[in-house]
């Protein structure tokens, strides 16, 4: 009898390692993301507070009162299609879940401490689910996250450290065992990611217990990166429990506080990379793990330089392991005295575009020959911008784009080749060209010249 159990559990593995193997990989879908962008400030909206609920306070509670809380008008398809015109093919979508998780309702206070949290609402989960559906029905690829129930607001939820990680465990499992049954049947162009910037008890950024008294403490710190690791296993394990696709859809981990490990001005710094684990899956070849990046250019020289060792940093802690993705990084758009120096202020986008829009262009560049994906946080198109399908910063979209597919910008003629090999076909698709339909093999090379395909 046991020698029978084990050859049926040995099946049943294969089988889950065999459909894995027909998914795509998660080394295939960073590379065939090209670049995206993220849809921000948008169902990640919340109040933020738990002495200011004033969403829940406020207003009706419409989804559409949290999809427009920062300012960002209400999504529509148009304006993901906008982007994937423009040679986009991945958008990330930020969400926010507690505040429709059973959260106050006409209240201004929140005691979060005596939270019980119930089920995501039924029209939250709609909503999530028709936005993601605008992306995929434009061929694009789509992350769907955890977002600012990370970070360091008091609504924050989840933190790192294992106090923490225990006692909402089975919330967070809960949660994503919800969002994974509801998008089990999507294929592979729907991504999950665990959790956004996961911080701890102190709200240190960078490196765990920067914020501590002393600027470390190595007990703390090692309890942190304990906790994103346990974090990040449970988010696998409830995702992969709820089978169909997500049995080995592809499954992004983010490092402390999305630290990318860059800079050299403390000696801790490039500890979330080297403390992040790899999770137990049974799925191969089906995780990536994901950093932030946010740089000042203002010195644009040795912003490269910074750049360049980051990158190095990453291939030698993450990428032996796992693909890479970035999956927010921008150019600083604080504000700063202009140049003028009458007392006024400009953003960076104002005092150093020449140098945004040339670093723009060579991240993207020094990515894709590292095969990472890059998703730039917002600011391509925002606020009135959106609903009117206009781009708030068409330089620096163009710069982006040029970096990818080079100075001719993007063309539609290349759509339907993977990108994961120059213009290898990894295993059989459709080639749509000139509205002609011509079915590739995985062992051929293709390239489109004028009309024909050769």
């Amino acid at each position: 009898m046991k020698s029978l159990l084990f050859a049926a559990s040995m099946l049943l593995a294969s089988s889950v390692q065999a459909l894995a193997q027909e998914f795509e990989s998660a080394t295939s879908a960073v590379k065939n993301m090209r670049v995206g962008w993220n849809l921000g400030n948008t169902l990640d909206a919340n109040s933020g507070s738990t002495t200011n609920m004033w969403i829940e306070k406020w207003t009706e509670r419409k989804t559409s009162d949290y999809e427009t809380a920062w300012g960002q008008p209400v999504t529509t398809e148009a304006l993901i299609k906008m982007f994937k015109d423009a040679g986009f093919n991945a958008i990330r979508v930020p969400v926010t879940w507690y505040p429709h998780m059973g959260v106050v309702n006409n209240e201004l206070n929140w005691d979060i401490d005596s939270w019980s949290p119930t089920k995501v609402e039924e029209k939250w989960m709609a909503r999530v689910k028709e936005v993601v559906d605008y992306v995929i029905n434009n061929g694009m690829y789509c992350i769907i996250n955890v977002h600012h129930d990370t970070g360091n607001a008091t609504t924050a939820w989840i933190r790192a450290n294992t106090a923490n990680y225990n006692k909402y465990k089975d919330t967070f499992e809960d949660l994503w065992t919800q969002i994974a049954t509801e998008f089990k049947d999507y294929d592979e162009h729907l991504l999950f990611e665990g959790y956004n910037e996961m911080l701890d008890s102190y709200g240190s950024w960078c490196f765990a217990s920067f914020a501590a008294p002393g600027n470390y403490n190595a007990d703390s710190a090692a309890d942190s990166y304990k906790a994103v690791n346990k974090y990040a296993q449970s988010f696998v394990n409830a995702v992969r429990a709820t089978g169909g696709n997500n049995s080995y859809r592809n499954l992004i981990i983010n490092s402390y506080c999305a630290s990318n490990g860059s800079g050299n001005w403390n000696e801790h710094l490039l500890e979330p990379l080297k403390n992040l684990a790899y999770p137990e899956d049974e799925a191969q070849n089906h995780i990536a793990f994901q950093v932030h990046y946010y740089p000042s250019i203002k010195d644009l020289s040795w912003a490269k330089t910074e750049c360049a060792m980051m990158l190095s940093d990453i291939k030698k802690y993450l990428q032996n392991r796992a693909p890479v993705i970035f999956g927010e990084w921008g150019t600083s758009n604080n504000l700063v005295k202009n140049e003028k120096g009458d007392g006024y202020k400009d953003d960076y986008y104002t005092s150093y575009k020449q140098n945004k829009i040339n670093f723009a262009k060579f991240f993207v560049e020094e990515c894709k020959k590292a095969d990472i994906a890059t998703f730039y946080w917002m600011m391509l198109s925002d606020c009135e911008d959106r609903a009117s399908l206009t781009w708030t910063m068409p330089d620096l979209k163009d710069a982006i784009i040029k970096g990818y597919y080079g100075n001719d910008g993007y063309t539609t003629s290349i759509e339907g080749v993977s990108e994961t090999s120059s213009s290898k076909i990894l295993k059989p698709q459709k080639l749509i060209h000139k509205d002609k339909v011509i079915i590739a093999n995985g062992d051929d090379k293709y390239t489109i010249a004028g009309t024909k395909l050769k």
